[in-house]
């Protein structure tokens, strides 16, 4: 008995272009013998098994015989038409050079027109995530531009339930990362290593490892979201949750930050010189030349944080003074006061 290339393709027999193409897109993904490497030959023949069929299922005259002789009438085994109509192969019941099929040619061609310049040849190609629409900086949440795939879309067997629309997604998976303000200042590169669950080629769940790179960029703030699409725990007829880290700030001994503005308290009762020691690494000498009262603030213009969208900018630095007058005074005290202050 044939390939039956709806079930490989896990589509009904109605099926559109439109669901037929993501179909094949979808699997082609998962079963792309580079994304196999622990069983490549498994892995290889299923994918030509896709190939093959949205090959058929995507020509309206290939599927038209498909439909009405199968897979053998496709490959010249079918048995003889019925009498008194025109014969659909060109010679006996041979298949027209037509429908010839070479299934390298025919993946990299489809392959090719699905995915553009993310297709290619079969052999010898690496997908990144970020070529698939992973890019965690792609707009702060995860790109959705691309092709993005996920190795268990369509569970750990291409040949189960065709009802694509009881596939789920599982909830994010959020986690907190942590960053001091001088990493958020000058920006830094963080590897997060975690354990995932998969469905493996055979079927089972494997627990593998991964090393996941964020590079945290100048100026952004506490609450910013970097995700990783579909990087969860797999499951069959599952899509994966996204895995999503949320800047958090660490406490600063000097500094604390208002947007993009930096803080920094003084006590002091009259002019003076503050020195600090910025977020990379300089040393600032401020002059106080104004009269300190309660609640005043000296701006720094330009010596805050960069600010996300322009890292060539920046906020403030604000030194807020904090001063506090006494609400009594003893008898010497007063008399000190006069004296200062004169008749």
């Amino acid at each position: 008995m044939g390939l039956d290339y709806y079930k490989i393709l896990k589509v009904s027999s109605n099926v559109n272009d439109e669901d037929l193409k993501k179909a094949y897109k979808r699997l082609a993904m998962k079963w792309h013998p580079d994304k196999n490497p622990l069983n490549n030959e498994d892995a290889e023949a299923k994918f030509k098994q896709i190939v093959e069929a949205y090959e058929v299922l995507s020509d309206p005259q290939k599927r038209a015989v498909y439909d009405r002789y199968g897979e053998e009438g496709l490959k010249g085994v079918a048995p003889p038409p019925e009498s008194g109509g025109a014969s659909l192969f060109s010679t006996g019941y041979g298949i027209p050079t037509t429908f010839q099929f070479n299934q390298q040619n025919v993946a990299d061609e489809i392959f090719s027109e699905l995915f553009g310049a993310f297709g290619g040849g079969l052999r010898g190609r690496r997908f990144s995530s970020s070529l698939f629409g992973d890019d965690i900086f792609g707009g702060g949440g995860g790109g959705r531009g691309g092709v993005r795939f996920s190795g268990s879309v369509f569970g750990d067997d291409i040949f189960g339930s065709t009802n694509q629309g009881a596939l789920r997604k599982a909830a994010p998976m959020e986690n907190w990362l942590h960053c001091s303000l001088e990493e958020l200042y000058k920006g830094t590169t963080k590897k997060m290593k975690i354990s995932r669950e998969i469905v493996h080629i055979s079927g089972n769940i494997m627990q593998v490892e991964e090393i996941l790179t964020i590079n945290v960029r100048p100026g952004w703030k506490k609450g910013t979201k970097i995700t990783f699409a579909e990087k969860g725990n797999e499951r069959p007829n599952v899509i994966p949750a996204d895995l999503i880290f949320i800047i958090e700030e660490k406490p600063h001994n000097v500094f604390t930050r208002e947007g993009n503005d930096l803080i920094v308290a003084q006590n002091a009762l009259y002019g003076c010189t503050v020195h600090l020691t910025t977020l990379d690494g300089r040393n600032l000498t401020i002059p106080i030349h104004n009269v300190i009262h309660p609640c005043y603030e000296e701006v720094v213009p330009r010596e805050g944080m960069p600010i996300q969208k322009d890292p060539s900018k920046r906020g403030n630095l604000r030194i807020k003074f904090d001063v506090k007058f006494p609400t009594q005074l003893t008898p010497e005290q007063k008399s000190g006061i006069k004296k200062l202050l004169g008749p």
